[in-house]
């Protein structure tokens, strides 16, 4: 098996993670930071807003499964691109919309994506998801691996993350696993 890797932000990183991990192609995905100016960072010099850190995912999939373009549409699906440095309450430059990309053929698909969806009407304003190149992708803290999964009863999980999923399942059941 051949594998791509995808880098996305999209608020909270464990919201596309528990999203992004459960869709048919996917073969991991890793909550981390990227976009910043700091080496190594941690979660709470993230949360501060001063690294320029996104909170990321890397997304490692199988091209033959999972086409990049149907990757950024589902990307798309779970989180609202149409807002600057936020998610719903989450608030600040490390939960901006970000598509890291890693070749310029990425970059393309990125651009045309976000046309396509602008063209449709999809979002109720304008898409401000940056498409900038990855630099460096540093994985997160194992505490935030697998969060919803290991946490389904916590608050956060229950109110933001699990109408995502719900969201995920009505648009695109037939791409889960």
């Amino acid at each position: 098996m051949s594998t791509e890797t995808a880098t996305l932000a999209g608020g909270c990183f464990w919201c596309i993670e528990a999203a992004l991990q459960r869709v048919r192609g996917v073969v991991s995905a890793t909550p981390g930071y990227a976009g910043g100016d700091v080496a190594d960072p941690t979660y709470e010099a993230v949360c501060t807003g001063r690294t320029g850190h996104a909170e990321a995912v890397q997304v490692v999939f199988d091209p033959d499964q999972l086409s990049y373009r149907d990757l950024l549409r589902l990307f798309f699906a779970v989180h609202d691109p149409t807002t600057v440095d936020r998610q719903g309450a989450d608030v600040g430059s490390q939960y901006r919309s970000s598509i890291f990309f890693h070749s310029p053929e990425q970059r393309k698909t990125a651009d045309e994506v976000i046309e396509e969806l602008e063209a449709e009407g999809a979002f109720p304003a304008p898409i401000v998801t940056e498409v900038v190149p990855l630099e460096t992708f540093w994985p997160a803290e194992a505490y935030h691996r697998d969060y919803y999964a290991r946490h389904p009863e916590q608050a956060y999980c229950r109110v933001v993350i699990a109408p995502k999923l719900e969201k995920l399942r009505r648009l695109y059941a037939e791409r889960l696993q």
